[in-house]
Order: C-alpha cells, then structure tokens, then sequence
C-alpha cells in the first residue's frame, strides 16, 4: 500500500476509538507473542477496552492514530505515571511509550515516525520529564533516531508470578 501522506490524518484517540485500539493491540500482541485461544483473547480484549476507557478518561493514558481513507492505519500510546521526586522537585511525570503499532500494509513509510514525534511534542507540552519504551529490533532504529539511549543507569526488572 503506497500511502500519501499528506492524506494521513493524525488525531488523539477518543472513547469511541477503544475498540480498534484494541483490536490493533490484540494484533500487535499476536504478532510479538504467538497466537492464543480465541477465548484468552476474548478475555484479554473485554479487559483492555475496560482499561483503555478508564486510562484515557483519568488521563493517565494518552494515545493517538493515523487515519487514511478514513481507516486507521497506526497508533501510538504513552502511558502516564506520577512518580515521587527529590530535592529539585516533589514529584515527576514520566512516560512508557507502548502499543507502537502500524497495520502490516503500511509499514516502513514513516507513519510510526509521525506518530512518535507527536508522541513526545505532547510528552513535552505535559511537562513529562523522562520517556522510556521497550523496542522490538525492527523498531531499534526508529527510536535510536529520535534520540533514545540505553538506561543511565543499569535497568533490571523481575517478572513476578502469581
């Protein structure tokens, strides 16, 4: 699919939006992790559209899509968390960038780049101090471009299991 870009509308995802963003996340999810039972995925997809609609309306998640010919072709979400400060300042907004997702037919055209630099024009605006995202090494260079770096410090994490 060639796209025109000056076609491509980009616009903040609003209520009536959660169900394509999470259809595209249950997508992106398949395409990371394997496919799953259609009854884990109906589960999965009842409780993200639950956690979509109240993220978006406390504002502690903010997303965006591209549309062309009047269907959305990309997305792009940053969740938003409040984070304890330190001597220079009480507290702090940090955001992980996730949910990256653009329908297979229009990759590799630059719409995830705009995306993101909508992404962290808002980030900014919000006064968001650190952004931070895992990346897939197909996405490596598009954020490597837009200036992340590895951790300043050294980044562990534990996965804990119920």
């Amino acid at each position: 699919m060639d796209i025109e870009k000056s076609k491509i509308s980009i616009r903040i995802i609003a209520p009536e939006d959660v169900e394509v963003l999470t259809a595209y996340r249950l997508d992106y999810l398949t395409e990371l992790q394997g496919e799953r039972s259609n009854k884990y995925k109906l589960k999965l997809k009842d409780e993200l559209e639950i956690y979509f609609r109240k993220s978006i309306q406390n504002g502690s998640f903010y997303a965006i899509l591209a549309e062309y010919n009047n269907h959305v072709i990309s997305f792009g979400g940053m969740v938003i968390k409040q984070i304890p400060g330190d001597f220079n300042k009480a507290t702090y907004q940090e955001g992980d960038i996730l949910n990256m997702y653009t329908i297979p037919a229009a990759r590799r055209q630059g719409i995830s780049s705009m995306i993101l630099a909508e992404l962290l024009k808002t980030a900014k605006s919000m006064g968001i101090s650190k952004v931070a995202l895992h990346t897939s090494k197909d996405g490596e260079q598009l954020y490597r471009k837009f200036g992340f770096t590895d951790p300043a410090y050294p980044y562990l994490e534990l996965n804990i299991t119920s």
